[in-house]
């Protein structure tokens, strides 16, 4: 598939994804999120057994782009936008079974943040901040950044955030929780990808299930929680990664992975 407004690659089992909207530092289209959508599906049918999502350029996402595709006007209603291109998105990455890791090579902004902050592993360049920009131009967070940056940094954080529309810079968005880790700028694709093939060569099945537990028990008392515990570890148990991974620990060895 040619894409347009992303760029895609795919080595050693890690797909990395680029919006690829520089001269408009990467804001989203509903033509971002359907080529978005078509290379994880591509990926995943090609083998990736991670994915990492970054920019081009020096931004990683400014938000919706507010002239739009080909300078159409936005639509009247935005409601109608997140039902058929951001929820869509945000709901596919959850419910991915690869892991997802989101390189912030630059700001992140508006629902370029909720794509940042989607990454089960985050990693942001020193020079780059994060902003809940709604705020400042009359509207609402949305993209799931709500949700994704209340559980991340609690309550207070996200009013702040969300109320005061201001940049919060990489040290402090690590300090909140927002990320995961905080690298030099030239580093952050790399140290993402070196992250992301040391999860693709790990256990997958279990992996795909720890990133949706964890997700699971944001809004489960401690009883659903070890329910779920439970009904997975079964099926992990059964795996041929687990096997092989018994075998490994008999025979003093590292187990290699299959993914099955």
């Amino acid at each position: 598939m040619t894409y347009e407004t992303i760029t895609f690659g795919l080595t050693d089992r890690v797909a990395t994804l680029a919006i690829d909207r520089p001269t408009r530092m990467n804001a989203l289209t509903p033509r971002v999120f359907a080529e978005l959508t078509a290379a994880i599906d591509a990926a995943l049918e090609q083998g990736a057994r991670a994915i990492v999502l970054t920019g081009t350029g020096g931004a990683f996402c400014s938000g919706a782009d507010l002239v739009g595709d080909g300078g159409a006007p936005m639509p009247r209603d935005l409601g109608e936008s997140l039902d058929t291109s951001y929820n869509p998105f945000v709901r596919k990455v959850a419910a991915l079974d690869v892991p997802f890791l989101t390189a912030i090579n630059g700001p992140a902004v508006g629902a370029g943040l909720g794509l940042a902050l989607l990454g089960d592993i985050s990693v942001m360049a020193r020079s780059a901040y994060v902003l809940l920009a709604f705020v400042n131009i009359g509207l609402v967070p949305d993209a799931g950044a709500t949700w994704l940056v209340a559980k991340a940094a609690g309550r207070t954080k996200a009013l702040e955030m969300a109320l005061l529309g201001e940049r919060v810079s990489a040290d402090e968005s690590l300090a909140a929780g927002l990320v995961t880790r905080v690298v030099d700028d030239a580093q952050v694709l790399a140290e993402t990808q070196k992250l992301a093939a040391k999860l693709a060569a790990g256990p997958s099945v279990a992996i795909g299930m720890i990133r949706k537990q964890v997700a699971a028990a944001l809004s489960l008392d401690l009883d659903q929680s070890l329910a779920v515990e439970r009904e997975n570890q079964t099926r992990a148990g059964h795996t041929r990664d687990f096997a092989e991974a018994v075998r490994a620990f008999g025979e003093k060895r590292t187990p290699v992975f299959e993914g099955r």
